[in-house]
């Protein structure tokens, strides 16, 4: 199967929270990148593809608190991916310098972001 993602993803486990339909759900992030993330499957969840969340956690050993608007793409056998719709400032911001630590690859994080901007001004 080819590789069909544009964007790095890195593996980042952490207690998370899903919120939908007004509703919050605890989860754990299994991996994130700019684009979207992979959480721990939460059976409430079951059967909504498509339909909008939030997804929010904080950073280990802090209070900086990453929140991220996503549509859930896929639900698998214990999985959900998410793929981000909005996110503010502040949220991208600490969530680039988390990638950034863990990728290594700054010119590839560079070129990720210019790609993450074109899409938004579509």
């Amino acid at each position: 199967m080819q590789e069909r993602r544009q964007f790095s993803r890195i593996l980042f486990s952490t207690d998370a929270h899903i919120i939908f339909q007004e509703n919050e759900y605890p989860c754990t992030l299994l991996d994130i990148s700019l684009h979207g993330a992979l959480v721990s499957k939460c059976d409430v969840l079951n059967d909504q593809i498509e339909n909008d969340a939030i997804l929010r956690f904080i950073l280990p050993d802090s209070e900086i608190e990453i929140k991220m608007e996503t549509t859930i793409c896929h639900i698998e056998a214990n999985h959900i991916g998410l793929k981000c719709k909005h996110i503010d400032i502040d949220s991208i911001t600490y969530l680039k310098r988390l990638i950034e630590l863990n990728l290594a690859d700054d010119e590839l994080l560079h070129r990720e972001l210019a790609m993450l901007i074109h899409d938004s001004q579509k």
